[in-house]
């Protein structure tokens, strides 16, 4: 019975930590969108600026330089795209959760041997100096 009473406050907890977490993330990913976004546009405009006339067209016989690629922004190789925006969301999110930060203690989580019997913490199998 008390893990009945324990397990709707662990579920608010998860859901008060979700939604600090998308408040705290939001900011960051649209700035991420909006990058996304420009970095598109203005690859449309460099494209549609740079479009050769009629005239460069049936004049120009000679390749570009390989070092000045043609600019081909499609459907398939846009960078704002749903899929990209979900994998932003994502990716800033696990950001956002892991437990290891640099310059912080190494997290300790816990293990269960193959038997599935006895559980230990990751740093019980430490030798000397090395994990």
């Amino acid at each position: 019975a008390a893990a009945m009473l324990h397990s709707p406050g662990v579920h608010t907890l998860q859901l008060l930590t979700q939604a600090a977490a998308c408040i705290l993330l939001f900011p960051r990913f649209l700035l991420t969108a909006v990058m996304l976004w420009l970095l598109d546009f203005l690859c449309i405009r460099k494209k549609m600026l740079t479009m050769p006339t009629a005239e460069e067209v049936a004049g120009a016989s000679e390749e570009p330089p390989p070092d000045d690629p043609p600019v081909c922004v499609s459907d398939s190789n846009r960078m704002f795209t749903l899929e990209s925006l979900k994998a932003v969301w994502h990716g800033q999110k696990l950001d956002f959760f892991k437990s290891a930060h640099v310059g912080s203690l190494a997290p300790n989580p816990e293990v269960i041997q193959l038997d599935g019997q006895k559980r230990l913490r990751i740093l019980d199998f430490v030798s000397g100096k090395r994990p």
